[in-house]
């Protein structure tokens, strides 16, 4: 089949499923940026095996049953395998059952709540040891032991919730409270939460609050008179996108985990952040999606170099173990669990609205959606 492949001059056709419009475009916009920064790349090359890559591109408009049926349309109608799309976990619920059983792979770009395994997924965002565990014990270490948790009301934030408050109080800390908001919410709909933090007081908010609902917050974090240095919105979703959506002058003091931020120091970094404002205009940040977005093309082009099949079942044994040097540093895609080992780092929003980094990992980590190995002991000082 290889070599029927390798004679056909037709170029290779994938599908692209990101919101352009819809609560969470802000960011999806970012990622759908990145993904087709990276097939410009790779077709100003000589595309693969003198192949073009094509995309075929819909708008799921935020909402989780549209992006199943683009997934099936993207798969019967265009007779496409490989998919890279989805954001919310939703949607990602959503396409895999799709995927599932019509043997595609999609690539999935985003932080997530882990435990989970398709064979027909590659997970290229970070799992909950490679952020939770190492916000949860940078909050605890710097500002204390008490949490109150925020998030958008839907699988993601609940589950990645879940998370955290275990690693919270195994490690002798305190969820003093714990809402949940539409992902529509606006200003108004905060109001009450931030008076209730007003009166409890926590040391740390953790939110996974995301899409347009994150201005919001913060900016109502702003209108209360809250003070990031002494309570901080510790975060795994609010990413350069978001702050330039709120101004910094809203996010500044505020933390994020993430894999990537657009102040990494790497060569490789110093070329995409060049490459993709060059396209997309100077005042236009990268993020940890957007970089995510970006290197699983790169990696998914390796793998159908090797194999010259868009095949599932030919593709994906040779993608398992493929590693690139990303934007955030050499990452792998994980052959146990097909997670990618990716970096951790926490930063902080500076004034001009940038991440300051203030720790990251030493390598990349190995992915432990499961988190069976180390990382509900965090040995907080």
């Amino acid at each position: 089949m290889a070599g029927l492949h390798s004679r056909d001059s037709e170029p290779w056709r994938v599908g692209v499923l990101f919101s352009r419009s819809g609560c969470t475009a802000v960011i999806e916009e970012t990622q759908l940026r990145a993904t087709l920064l990276a097939l410009a790349e790779i077709n100003d090359s000589g595309g693969i095996n003198d192949r073009e890559i094509v995309p075929v591109i819909y708008d799921p408009m935020s909402d989780p049953a549209t992006f199943a049926c683009h997934a099936k349309r993207l798969m019967v109608e265009d007779s496409i395998t490989a998919i890279f799309g989805c954001y919310t976990s939703s949607s990602r619920k959503a396409v895999i059952p799709v995927v599932e059983r019509l043997n595609g792979l999609l690539w999935y770009p985003t932080p997530y709540e882990g435990f989970e395994f398709s064979p027909n997924v590659i997970y290229t965002g970070p799992a909950p040891n490679q952020n939770s565990v190492a916000l949860c014990r940078f909050l605890m270490e710097r500002y204390g032991r008490r949490f109150y948790l925020i998030g958008s009301d839907y699988v993601y934030p609940r589950e990645s919730n879940r998370i955290m408050r275990e690693l919270v109080r195994n490690n002798g800390g305190e969820v003093c409270g714990e809402t949940y908001l539409s992902l529509r919410a606006q200003h108004r709909d905060f109001v009450p939460v931030l008076g209730e933090l007003k009166r409890l007081r926590p040391d740390v908010i953790f939110s996974t609050v995301v899409g347009d609902s994150t201005s919001s917050l913060y900016q109502s974090y702003i209108d209360a008179g809250l003070e990031p240095k002494v309570m901080p919105i510790g975060s795994l979703t609010t990413t350069e996108a978001e702050v330039r959506a709120m101004g910094a002058d809203a996010a500044e003091g505020h933390v994020t985990a993430a894999s990537y931020f657009q102040s990494v120091c790497t060569e490789q970094n110093s070329f995409f952040v060049a490459r993709y404002k060059k396209r997309y205009g100077e005042d236009e940040p990268t993020n940890m999606c957007a970089e995510a977005a970006y290197f699983q093309v790169h990696i998914f082009a390796k793998a159908l170099a090797q194999t010259d099949s868009l095949d599932t079942d030919t593709l994906r044994p040779v993608v398992l173990g493929t590693e690139f040097d990303a934007p955030q540093g050499k990452v792998c895609v994980n052959e146990t669990y097909a997670h990618t080992d990716l970096w951790t780092r926490i930063g902080r929003v500076d004034s001009r609205g940038g991440f300051e980094i203030i720790e990251e990992s030493c390598a990349q980590v190995n992915a432990d959606p499961y988190l069976i190995g180390s990382g509900r002991a965090l040995a907080c000082s």
